[in-house]
């Protein structure tokens, strides 16, 4: 009798917690890495964050805030489409200035010469096509570039730690706090696209795709140099560990498809320079966006967060910054993340060093921080189911937190 009571009690144990379990927590197992299953997630979390989104502009409506964008409170459709991209618009609708716009001072305003041309261009493309909107164009580039992201990160990340944690790193990056860009007319989608394509034709070895990738992605967004200096690793691990195999056809591939991305990701402020005759015209467009927060100094590289930290925080502030790429060297160095294999690891190693040397931290750093996604994937995210979940629960709470502070009161 007892026998039988012990052998009839242990399903029915495993039965009721299994029954405890949050059955979303288990949707790795459901799911397949297989394109519908990941794009039926990316849908679900579309309707997440537009559904946020919408609740955020009907609050606002109906409480009369005041709307930072002009005609952004014309309809909800408007109010996705308007900080960064109705610049995007004006590209799209007029192209760019052929004069820098300045103040009374004679200093540069911020104007579309910070904006690259792709995303803007193939909204008009889309308008002249079909004579949609803006609005719409916009909309549907993003969100159908965010499914393709979603796709190749998966594709990126299964060979190296496997299904789970790929999913995982996806259904994190669907839900992200600032995932709702992904779907308004941002070209964050896009440019996730371009270079998550690129990594992962840089894992497989095919060199004349990441030099397309990175090309189309330097005129997508600021960060395609972070591309090259991942096929300059690349080609360093290579030459030490394979050697005898590399041939100089594939060498020259490397260095080509590595010199090409180098020069695009150069070449805008070229553009900017013989379009407007300012030698500087891209530098100092980019730098009036800094005067609210450190005025006007001259730019030196990898000194951004230290001048921000240092102008606000005093030496605490510079403690910070070297605390917070201490914490980075840290979790770059681990095991696990080296796991996720030398193209991934360089790309996001690199990706950190451009935003360390150009970027000066503001509330935009949050969606500028998203190339940086297949982290998510290291085992030691995937294979702790209290992290993950505590990541997604922190996520599915801070979107809305963001989408109010970022969209109604300063640029997300």
């Amino acid at each position: 009798m007892s026998g039988e009571a012990t052998t009839a009690s242990g399903p029915s144990v495993d039965l009721r917690r299994r029954s405890l379990r949050w059955p979303a927590l288990d949707l790795a197992g459901r799911f397949s890495g297989r394109w519908p299953g990941l794009l039926a997630l990316y849908l679900v979390s579309r309707v997440f964050s537009t559904t946020i989104l919408f609740v955020v502009y009907e609050v606002a409506t109906l409480t009369g805030a005041a709307f930072v964008t002009p005609g952004s409170e014309r309809s909800f459709l408007d109010f996705t489409v308007s900080w960064d991209s109705d610049r995007y618009r004006t590209i799209a609708l007029h192209g760019y200035p052929g004069t820098l716009p300045t103040d009374a001072a004679g200093e540069v305003l911020p104007n579309e010469w910070a904006f690259l041309p792709v995303f803007p261009t193939l909204c008009h493309l889309l308008m002249v096509a079909t004579g949609m909107s803006f609005a719409v164009a916009s909309v549907l580039i993003a969100t159908a570039a965010g499914a393709g992201a979603v796709i190749v990160l998966h594709r990126l990340l299964e060979p190296r730690v496997g299904h789970r944690s790929a999913f995982w790193a996806v259904l994190l990056f669907c839900f992200g706090p600032l995932s709702y860009v992904l779907s308004v007319g941002y070209a964050e989608s896009l440019s996730l696209f371009l270079l998550f394509s690129g990594v992962l034709a840089l894992q497989r070895r095919q060199y004349q795709l990441v030099l397309l990738c990175g090309v189309v992605a330097a005129f997508t967004r600021p960060g395609a140099l972070a591309l090259a200096l991942a096929l300059a690793i690349h080609l360093v691990v290579r030459w030490r560990t394979e050697r005898a195999s590399l041939d100089r056809r594939e060498l020259t591939r490397i260095v080509v498809a590595g010199l090409v991305v180098a020069a695009a990701g150069l070449a805008w402020p070229v553009v900017a320079h013989l379009a407007t005759g300012e030698p500087d015209a891209y530098l100092q467009t980019e730098m009036a966006w800094w005067v609210d927060y450190v005025g006007r100094p001259d730019f030196v590289p990898l000194t951004p967060w230290f001048l921000l930290a240092g102008r606000w925080l005093g030496v605490a502030g510079i403690a910070l910054v070297l605390l917070i790429i201490a914490l980075a060297a840290w979790w770059l160095s681990r095991r696990s993340t080296a796991q996720l294999g030398h193209e991934v690891h360089g790309f996001v190693v690199s990706f950190g060093l451009y935003l360390l040397a150009v970027f000066l931290p503001q509330q935009s750093l949050f969606r500028l921080l998203m190339p940086l996604t297949p982290l998510l994937g290291s085992r030691a995210i995937g294979e702790r189911p209290w992290l993950r979940r505590s990541l997604l629960g922190t996520s599915l709470v801070l979107q809305p937190v963001a989408a109010v502070l970022l969209w109604l009161y300063v640029a997300p």
